[in-house]
């Protein structure tokens, strides 16, 4: 009997040594853990965060680390607003709170404008072509109207007077000016030479006097690179005929310029109109 009480004693001492143990291991851990999260979350310590909207991004940079704060990029995107390399946008915003050595992550502002190539547009409508316009980033100005058989479709894209060929290269955020048909009036116009123009030249000569670009084909197919060499070796109707306002003159452009200087008979051609 005398036995079996010092077996118990000695195993319940056992246990109670090994859970006093445990509980000194817990209690030890948990002190470690708790001074470990008040040291990792900066516990009770915030920083100001500084605005860097407007700044290069190494401005920036040196600004946020006096603030113990640093940057990431995220995004660059295009704005007209602030100039070009400089941040558009960040968060956290500017004088909100955040614990030191945390990210502020911003947008920057492109450093160079992107070049848009013009798309074609001629006899889409007004807002189509706003849109596809604003789609591209460039933006409709000005809008001119002139007679024409086709009411509220882009006759011209112009920067300022100068008609622009389709592909012609903008700066990202350019304004261009539209020329949109209306009804056709009632005045006589006498059609002008063409010979010799280019397509966008021979555009504005004619809106200039009321009369629009109707058919017009090349005698052979063009490219991107050749585009700009084509001008107008024939014409119908020719120069001297009279048209009611708002009316159409058809073209055929080529590069040959020897073909473009042949003053020999248009019939072949006009069977084409």
């Amino acid at each position: 009997m005398k036995e079996k009480q010092q077996f118990f004693q000695s195993v319940t001492g056992f246990v109670t040594i090994n859970l006093a143990i445990a509980v000194a291991v817990v209690i030890v851990l948990f002190v470690c853990a708790t001074l470990w999260l008040k040291g990792y979350t900066l516990h009770g310590k915030e920083v100001v965060i500084p605005s860097v909207t407007g700044m290069s991004q190494d401005e920036a940079e040196i600004v946020l680390r006096g603030s113990e704060l640093y940057m990431v990029v995220v995004d660059s995107t295009y704005s007209d607003k602030t100039p070009l390399g400089t941040i558009v946008e960040q968060t956290p915003p500017a004088l909100s709170h955040a614990k030191p050595d945390r990210p502020v992550y911003v947008v920057m502002n492109a450093r160079t404008r992107r070049m848009i190539p013009l798309p074609e547009l001629h006899d889409v409508s007004y807002r189509q072509a706003e849109a596809t316009l604003r789609s591209l980033g460039l933006k409709v100005g000005e809008v001119q109207y002139e007679p024409s058989l086709y009411p509220d479709n882009v006759l011209d894209i112009r920067d300022g007077n100068k008609s622009l060929e389709v592909g012609t290269r903008l700066p990202e955020g350019s304004t261009v000016t539209l020329v949109i048909g209306r009804r056709q009036g009632n005045r006589i116009v006498t059609v002008p030479a063409l010979l010799g123009q280019s397509l966008s030249q021979a555009r504005t000569t004619l809106l200039n006097i009321g009369l629009t670009i109707g058919a017009y084909s090349y005698d052979k197919e063009p490219t991107p690179e050749t585009l700009d060499r084509y001008i107008i070796y024939r014409q119908s109707p020719t120069e001297g005929a009279t048209l009611m306002e708002g009316s159409t003159v058809n073209i055929m452009l080529t590069t040959d310029l020897e073909r473009a200087i042949t003053t020999d008979t248009q019939q072949n051609e006009e069977k084409f109109f």
